[in-house]
């Protein structure tokens, strides 16, 4: 499928997505959202992709932010829908997406940017990188799951100061928070990226799975995350995964998971 804001490859079971305006900042506009939502969803159908990263291209920003220019003559209407369909086309299916999704954090992630790595099931980050979620700078909110998803990584005291006074942090501050699991050079972020989606890629794909379903269910509003795990613990059973990982460990060799 060919884009016109973004750029995919896929080597060695790793999809990588990259947000492709730099002139713009990678900043998000409508398009670019519908855009990765096609891209992420052909990754997650694909057999060939055990594990999505997203970046940004050129060196300055990973995602600097919405595209203002689209939604500053909004009604109340139209904001809400706007959050609302942004909520659920990417930054909600991020999170859902049975495929990992790692954040190559390149730069300036800011506002719909920072959103865009929570949404992520975690962040890396290059040295060179900033976050905040300005908005209020804006005389709005973050409308893309930032008040919720970053008082979740870094609690409600940081969170807060850092929606109010609309500032930005830079990575090792993100480090210390727990916005961000690693920090390395700009030149060793992907290469680091890849080190870690490749242990990933060493498990079983289907455990993962519903891994990840039980992790998020913590997070939900009347979800009993315990019952999501006993759900998902015994769904593993019936599984090929299950059958060749326990029979390697009684073996002595290195599992081979079917995916399956």
């Amino acid at each position: 499928m060919s884009y016109q804001n973004i750029l995919t490859s896929t080597t060695n079971g790793i999809t990588t997505i990259t947000i492709n305006r730099p002139s713009k900042l990678n900043a998000l506009n409508k398009a670019t959202i519908q855009e990765l939502h096609e891209a992420l969803k052909n990754a997650n159908k694909s057999k060939a992709t055990k594990v999505i990263i997203l970046t940004g291209s050129g060196e300055k920003a990973f995602v600097a932010g919405a595209d203002i220019s689209e939604f500053a003559d909004f009604d109340v209407e139209n904001g809400g829908k706007l959050a609302a369909k942004g909520q659920k086309l990417l930054f909600d299916y991020i999170e859902n997406l049975s495929t990992p999704v790692i954040a190559a954090v390149n730069g300036f992630a800011l506002g719909g940017g920072l959103e865009l790595a929570m949404a992520c099931h975690f962040r890396i980050a290059s040295t060179n990188a900033k976050m905040g979620l300005p908005e209020v700078s804006l005389g709005v909110i973050p409308g893309y799951g930032g008040t919720q998803r970053l008082p979740q990584l870094v609690g409600k005291g940081r969170a807060m100061e850092m929606v109010m006074t609309a500032g930005m942090i830079d990575a090792n501050q993100a480090l210390s928070y727990g916005l961000v699991n690693h920090v390395s050079t700009e030149e060793e972020l992907i290469p680091l990226v890849e080190k870690i989606a490749t242990k990933i890629m060493r498990n079983s794909s289907v455990a993962i799975k519903g891994a990840i379903k039980a992790v998020n269910a913590n997070f939900k509003d009347g979800v009993n995350g315990y019952k999501t795990e006993i759900k998902q613990f015994g769904k593993c059973f019936g599984t090929e995964d299950f059958k060749e990982g326990t029979t390697a460990f009684l073996e002595k060799r290195k599992a081979d998971f079917p995916g399956e």
